[in-house]
């Protein structure tokens, strides 16, 4: 897993990127500097497996501590790490089409399949995953989101979406459930455009459900979640889920009961386009509640920026953080 942070002097509350292979002089100098929680890593800078160990280990060693690296495997469209040095894992959809004719063979072959991803990751000193999606696929699901996800049954989201969370977590990674409250209705595509959703609340149980399954079970307090650049009229019509004190204070760690840690999605993100600049967005979204932002563009004046005006993370959100840094005994 990771180590548990210093309470006493925290990290900054936020998620780091790199631009390239390795990390330059001016990162470095940064990232020591503004001693960020951890990094994210894609497709940019995994070259092959030998490279990504070296790039894991020398950030772990510029903030002195086993940090956080995260990444998106879901497998499908959505794999930063690629053929031919790693595996060619299948979208998630595949298994929710399996369990939809036969639940226990899904199950069995989900399995294998996340500790395929697992030990690929743990080769590459990577401890956090992006993953999974529980979000409910519906007849607007945007393309976007597609066969990243499981089902449009939510029954079949949870539980699918439970065994991915355990297996990680029994193999050492922690997963991050997305996109909390749910993106499965909207049809527009969050990285260009601010999604609405205009269900009423009623209509909204079955989106909530998976997510509410997982933070439910005895795993729920050791995932990380991601939040939605989404607006749901039913919780908050003036602002997306992501920078709404509302939804994440009544719907996601109320009505979802979700207590673990919890991501922003990336800040660059066009849907956060009227919340302002980089480091406005990311305000907005701490003030909201959010635990920690995402910073994935590897833009070095950005991180500059965020490094210069972001907060390091609240006690709130440094006690859901350690917590979850022991989580794997408990997954079982």
């Amino acid at each position: 897993m990771w180590s548990a942070v210093n309470a006493v002097d925290p990290p900054l509350a936020a998620i780091f990127s790199v631009n390239g292979l390795v990390v330059s002089k001016e990162e470095r100098a940064l990232f020591e500097k503004a001693k960020p929680l951890g990094f994210i890593l894609f497709t940019r800078n995994c070259a092959e497996p030998a490279q990504v160990r070296q790039l894991t280990a020398k950030l772990r060693e510029i903030l002195g501590r086993d940090c956080p690296i995260l990444i998106d495997q879901e497998g499908g469209r959505v794999q930063r790490l690629k053929p031919p040095f790693w595996r060619d894992q299948p979208a998630m959809r595949r298994f929710g089409e399996m369990a939809e004719e036969n639940f226990d063979e899904a199950i069995e072959s989900l399995s294998f399949t996340i500790l395929q991803q697992a030990e690929e990751l743990r080769d590459c000193g990577i401890n956090v995953n992006c993953a999974p999606v529980l979000d409910v696929l519906s007849e607007e699901t945007h393309a976007a989101i597609g066969d990243r996800a499981f089902s449009g049954d939510p029954s079949i989201v949870a539980r699918l979406g439970e065994c991915v969370c355990r297996t990680f977590l029994e193999a050492g990674i922690t997963p991050v459930i997305k996109h909390i409250p749910g993106h499965g209705r909207p049809a527009l595509d969050s990285h260009y455009e601010l999604p609405r959703v205009r269900a009423a609340r009623a209509e909204l149980d079955a989106d909530l459900a998976p997510f509410a399954h997982v933070a439910g079970s005895n795993l729920g307090s050791f995932v990380w979640g991601m939040n939605a650049h989404v607006i749901f009229d039913a919780f908050d019509p003036k602002h997306p889920a992501t920078v709404s004190r509302t939804v994440i204070d009544e719907t996601i760690r109320g009505a979802i009961g979700f207590d673990g840690f919890l991501l922003s999605d990336d800040l660059s993100m066009e849907a956060l386009a009227p919340y302002g600049d980089i480091s406005e967005r990311a305000r907005a979204c701490l003030g909201a509640g959010i635990d920690a932002v995402l910073h994935c563009s590897g833009n070095f004046d950005e991180m500059e920026y965020l490094a210069e005006t972001l907060p390091e993370l609240r006690p709130d959100s440094v006690s859901r953080l350690n917590l979850s840094a022991g989580s794997r005994q408990v997954a079982a």
